[in-house]
This record gives C-alpha cells, structure tokens and sequence, in this order.
C-alpha cells in the first residue's frame, strides 16, 4: 500500500472496519492455491454472519449502469466519499432535487482531496456535474445530476448524513 495517497488508505481502512475485516478473520478463510470455491450468497465479498457487522451506509448508493468503475472498487468509492464527509462534512443543503451542496472543512489537504475524488468519480460516472469551491470556512462542493440519477444522488446525500453525526442538514 506504500503507493497509495492517504485518502485512499483511509478509505480503506474504514471499508475494512465498515466490512468487519480483521487480521484473524482474514487468516481462518485461507485456502490453498488453485482451490474450487462455489459461492452462494447473494452479496458477494460481504459475510453476514454474527461478527461481521456491515454499515448500512457502506452499502447505500444504487449505482447506475452506466457507471465505469469497476465493480470491485465500488465499496472502496463510497468508502472514500464516507469517510471524507465522516472527517469534513459541516453541513449539506439539497437546493433541489437533483442539486445537493455540501460545506466541507478540514486541513490544508482538504480541497486538493475533494478536487481528485470529484475527479476521479466524474471520470466514471459521467453524469455527475461537480462544482468545487474554496472559501475561507473550507470547501464548498455543489453535485448536481440529470433526473434520471436524482436516486444516486438520494444515496450520496444519505451516506453523507449517515457517516458525519456532526453535520448538520436542511431540505
């Protein structure tokens, strides 16, 4: 992971603490190489079992079709949109339905952070229209998307209120 900037590590980080990963759980489940493995569940990469408590909140952006990003790396992607609101997140405001600002603060990092997210995020998820702005109070980040994707939006807002217990919303 030494390649990874600290946005991303942290992203991780939470994801392994939101999936319940540890060190012994990942350990017990080792298999040996070339092993067949026929998988059930209807949610792949999650265990439900007593022990292994999933956040809501990991998991509560429905992802539309036409996304790029790979499957895999989704959970990671909201991880990181999780846990920049979890450490930033003053206050968001829906100035309609399909228009969500949010005012973010944070240490110097704060709007090269939020500039290579909304980046990377609009280089998947085409239909996302990000607006980031630098103020004196911090950040200040405008999403807006097409009525056909005001859901995501739903979800993104959601997940934002969920993983900051600080910020304060309005409708």
């Amino acid at each position: 992971m030494s390649g990874d900037s600290s946005a991303t590590h942290l992203a991780r980080q939470v994801l392994r603490v939101q999936l319940g990963w540890t060190v012994a759980a990942a350990t017990e489940r080792r298999l040996a190489s070339g092993t067949r493995v026929r998988a059930y569940r209807r949610t792949a990469g999650v265990d439900n079992r007593p022990g292994f408590p999933v956040e809501e909140s990991a998991m509560s952006i429905q992802v539309p079709d036409v996304c790029t990003l790979p499957t895999v790396e989704r959970p990671l992607r909201q991880a990181e949109f999780a846990a920049l609101c979890g450490s930033a997140l003053r206050g968001q405001d829906r100035i309609s339905d399909r228009h969500l600002r949010m005012t973010l603060s944070g240490d110097d990092d704060l709007l090269a952070l939020v500039l290579d997210l909304t980046a990377r995020e609009s280089s998947c998820c085409s239909f996302f229209d990000f607006t980031v702005t630098s103020s004196t109070d911090g950040v200040v980040l405008d999403i807006q998307v097409p009525q056909a994707h005001i859901e995501v939006l739903d979800g993104l807002s959601e997940l934002a209120r969920s993983s900051s217990s600080s910020a304060p919303s309005s409708s």
